[in-house]
């Protein structure tokens, strides 16, 4: 899980005391870190403090939101009024914990989060060697994890639902950025050709000129349509 948390030792104290739980955890201790490693790793749970430098906790938890990953969030403040907490809740969080707590109470809440989660995790998908899991966001190509950016995961997490249909560039933008991306952009092709490479040849994304792209069930050795550049 990430721990967003500018207090050092605080920050130290629940990593340590999860890992005695055998929970791992990445630690953060501003907004520009949390969002560095949300884009970077694939995480079960975040725990934000509000209260933190740069992009503050709310911030990072609308960008989770906005992301679509459905990680739950659960809040830490110290500020325990009534109002802060609905704000929190209305920002997408999914519980509360104010300052001070047992580390046993967050604990227990954050196991709760997780079964919660499980009950509506979405299913593995799996094609052309490809093996896609959404609920942890972790990609694998014949059997090698591949790491990938939030966008890329997203992008390939569409291709593999179509289940080698195509999928046109505008449905990508669509699905995959938010409702504020430019319809002129070259995001899409950019994104493409970056996962492509994450991937590996033989290149398992065709592109299909004037029409889109699709996951090539029998990809072949470099030298077919689109290969990164």
């Amino acid at each position: 899980m990430l721990v967003v948390e500018d207090e050092p030792f605080l920050a130290e104290a629940i990593r340590d005391g999860l890992r005695l739980e055998a929970i791992s955890a990445d630690l953060a201790g501003d907004g520009d870190t949390a969002l560095e490693l949300l884009d970077l790793n694939a995480y079960d749970i975040a725990v934000l403090d509000r209260d933190i430098p740069g992009p503050s906790g709310d911030e990072v938890a609308a960008s989770i939101v906005a992301s679509g990953s459905g990680i739950p969030i659960l809040m830490l403040t110290a500020a325990d009024r009534i109002d802060d907490k609905a704000t929190g809740f209305e920002l997408g969080a999914d519980d509360y914990l104010t300052k001070p707590f047992e580390l046993r109470e967050l604990v227990l809440r954050l196991r709760a989060l997780d079964r919660r989660r499980a009950h509506r995790r979405p299913p593995v998908r799996e094609l052309a060697g490809l093996r896609v899991d959404p609920f942890r966001r972790e990609v694998y190509r014949d059997g090698r994890y591949v790491a990938l950016t939030r966008k890329q995961f997203a992008v390939l997490e569409v291709l593999v639902a179509a289940e080698g249909g195509v999928v046109s560039a505008e449905e990508l933008l669509e699905r995959a950025w938010d409702e504020n991306a430019d319809p002129f952009t070259n995001a899409v092709r950019i994104t493409v050709s970056a996962l492509r490479k994450r991937l590996g040849e033989p290149w398992v994304i065709a592109t299909v000129p004037g029409v889109g792209y699709r996951i090539d069930a029998a990809p072949e050795e470099r030298g077919q349509d689109d290969p990164p550049g």
